[in-house]
């Protein structure tokens, strides 16, 4: 996951004052045995189960049980949190001066894609294109998108898929909808 979008699942905010922020780290990971596949007409990625594929993404540590619980709700329905072993990543280099990448493999979790496979394009989702186009929907750091958020006001398809700066997911993720939750849970 973007650093700024996770920073937005658990802090409410893209860019969160470090004194705010809980110690966590982020490391660069390869997950075997599985592909990251565009939704149709969303933003954003699934990963499924892929013999002889890998997906890069990142290892997070550090999070709260709360975190947990926000990221749950943000993934939604059409995921599910399993535990996987992926590869941790390090760049080292070797005796001919080039370099490569290897690393410790670790057990972990991460959200695999349970809705329809035929929602699926063919083609793999591109983190690159995401974050050069599509990253400010989920942040709000810029105003570029004001009508993405129009449209999802006015009931118009969210290609966020309510997980947006003002999607319907993130609304449930209100910090006052929070405490109540919390409240109801002790």
């Amino acid at each position: 996951m973007v650093p700024e979008v996770l920073n937005r699942v658990c802090y409410g905010q893209a860019r969160p004052e470090p004194s705010t922020m809980r110690p966590r780290s982020i490391t660069p990971a390869i997950l075997p045995n599985h592909c990251r596949h565009r939704v149709q007409r969303c933003d954003f990625p699934a990963v499924i189960v892929s013999e002889g594929h890998t997906v890069r993404g990142t290892w997070v540590t550090g999070l709260s049980a709360m975190d947990v619980w926000r990221l749950d709700n943000f993934e939604g329905s059409m995921y599910e949190r399993v535990t996987v072993k992926v590869k941790l990543l390090a760049k080292v280099d070797d005796a001919t001066g080039k370099s490569h990448e290897k690393g410790e493999e670790v057990e972990t979790q991460t959200y695999v894609w349970i809705a329809e496979n035929d929602e699926l394009e063919e083609r793999e989702w591109d983190f690159e294109e995401f974050r050069r186009e599509k990253l400010q929907r989920w942040t709000g750091l810029s105003d570029e998108y004001t009508e993405v958020d129009e449209a999802v006001a006015a009931g118009s398809h969210d290609p966020t898929g309510g997980r947006g700066v003002d999607g319907s997911i993130a609304k449930q993720l209100d910090a006052g909808e929070l405490d109540e939750v919390v409240r109801s849970a002790i």
